[in-house]
């Protein structure tokens, strides 16, 4: 019996065909807005360098460090928190730690003995993790005497200037927040790394850039940042019902009027996860904190009065970014029996043909990020080539961890809450030497090593299945799945060698 004369085949191709190009057509739009992020960028990285502000006083700041059992990097943490250029007398740092290990009592010999020095610094703790980083957060706002309330992970080595490039731009009461870059202490590490670093220097010049340059809604990332603690208050505080607490805040305080500022000038260097776990673990709170975030958000926002539609459009894509990994999802599971459907039923063979917007989405991601890149490598032939090489490796894993990123996103839009799961830091920067024997390596092998082991034999049958099919009209899924192979199976076989 051929696959055409199945009872239902129409009906059923049809729904397919329809959910498939309504994935396309959503990530056709997403892409669009990164083009127009990457035109805004463009103009901006042009323009000649503006004077920064100077500091006219040094209002009193205060610098606080979430920690959760941070043994290895503590250290190094404080020793930069305290070589900052600021008065002593104006600078208080607030060290909130909720860890359970050996860390706990490191961390209070070093604070003591920068107390001994003249620091005005405090080793706040507490018997439980209720909110997690949120609830550390507001539980040290309670007792911050700083008018302004800078965050740093444990993971960051601020440069000693921080603050008197960044709280400059404070003089102008109206600006509630100013971001900063994040720098790659171990961007050569390894394949992991250097996607990674790839990624978020999309995000903090392409995207952040683009964004505050047109005065679109931007996001505190998190860390390596200053809010004016009024604009906390004034924004509803800290809260811990999403995993993203950084990003609802931000969003809060924007719909308050209140100022982003995004200083891509000002870096600090930060680690980058080394583990698989570690990414998976930092991956999963991203894009389900994400998810939480357009589920609670997107309301207000489309609902708010004091800013116009294109702020508004940029910003529910903002929000949905974590969910262009559910669109990709789909796209990949639907496009195996895409081949099938091409050749039971020629007659819609037209409708196919739309399937080349994805090559067309592919070529704008292409040139926005490359438009990165170039900022930062040149635009010689050579580093084209180099370029070419980290965007196919890139975009290849990005759908390898499309089904493990759209789990997560599922549980963030239907409200399934999870605890906030740290991301272990190893004290690595270009040397494999230091993270092989980290207490918080994990040798737990994930569920979804299965899955991904699974999806990549379904996508081999994807591959397969254009070369049976024997016509060049089918031949034309053969990148994307030739993709989606090597992504899935990259990372099953990291995941199965490396057991982390």
């Amino acid at each position: 019996m051929e696959l055409s004369t199945l009872p239902g085949i129409k009906l059923i191709g049809a729904a397919i065909l329809i959910l498939y190009f309504l994935c396309l057509v959503i990530l056709f739009l997403y892409s669009l807005t990164q083009f127009r992020l990457a035109r805004s960028f463009v103009r901006t990285v042009k323009k000649p360098k503006q004077t920064p502000p100077k500091l006219s006083h040094f209002p009193h700041v205060t610098v606080q460090l979430p920690l959760y059992n941070e043994l290895y990097v503590v250290e190094r943490l404080l020793k930069s928190i305290v070589a900052l250029d600021y008065p002593k007398n104006k600078l208080e740092i607030q060290v909130l730690d909720d860890s359970t290990d050996e860390s706990l009592e490191l961390t209070h010999r070093i604070v003591t003995e920068y107390q001994k020095e003249g620091f005005a610094i405090t080793h706040l703790t507490r018997s439980h993790r209720e909110g997690f980083k949120a609830g550390a957060l507001k539980e040290g706002l309670k007792t911050a005497t700083g008018e302004f309330i800078v965050v740093f992970d444990a993971d960051f080595i601020p440069p000693p200037d921080w603050l008197i490039k960044t709280i400059p731009h404070f003089n102008d009461p109206t600006v509630g927040v100013v971001q900063t870059r994040w720098g790659h202490l171990n961007k050569s590490y390894s394949v992991w790394t250097e996607v990674q670093a790839f990624a978020l220097d999309a995000h903090f010049l392409l995207e952040q850039v683009g964004r505050n340059q047109r005065g679109y809604f931007i996001n505190f990332n998190g860390t390596a940042g200053v809010w004016r603690k009024k604009c906390i208050l004034d924004s509803g505080n800290w809260e811990a019902d999403t995993l993203t607490e950084d990003l609802d805040l931000s969003y809060r305080a924007q719909l308050k009027q209140w100022k982003f500022i995004y200083l891509k000038d000002v870096v600090s260097p930060a680690e980058l996860p080394i583990t698989l776990n570690a990414i998976r673990s930092q991956q999963f709170r991203w894009n389900k904190g994400g998810a939480e975030n357009f589920r609670k958000l997107i309301r207000k926002v489309l609902r708010a009065k004091s800013i116009s539609f294109e702020v508004k459009y940029n910003a529910f894509f903002h929000l949905l970014n974590s969910s262009m990994f559910l669109f990709v999802s789909l796209l990949a599971l639907l496009s195996v029996p895409i081949v099938g459907l091409k050749s039971a039923l020629p007659e819609w063979r037209p409708l196919f043909y739309m399937g080349s917007i994805f090559i067309v989405t592919t070529f704008i991601f292409f040139g926005s990020y490359w438009q990165v890149h170039r900022y930062q490598n040149g635009s010689g032939f050579y580093s084209f080539l180099h370029y070419c090489k980290r965007f196919i490796l890139f975009y290849s894993l990005v759908m390898g961890f499309s089904i493990h990123n759209a789990i997560a996103v599922l549980e963030g839009l239907l409200g399934k809450k999870s605890p906030f799961v740290r991301t272990p830091k190893f004290n690595v920067e270009q040397t494999r030497k230091k993270g092989n024997n980290n207490k918080y390596r994990t040798s737990k092998r994930s569920k979804f090593t299965f899955i991904e082991l699974g999806l990549s034999l379904y996508f081999l049958l994807g591959l397969s299945s254009a070369f049976w099919a024997g016509s060049t009209l089918e031949m034309g899924m053969l990148p994307f799945h030739l993709l989606l192979f090597f992504g899935f199976s990259s990372i099953t076989y990291f995941g199965f060698k490396s057991q982390s």
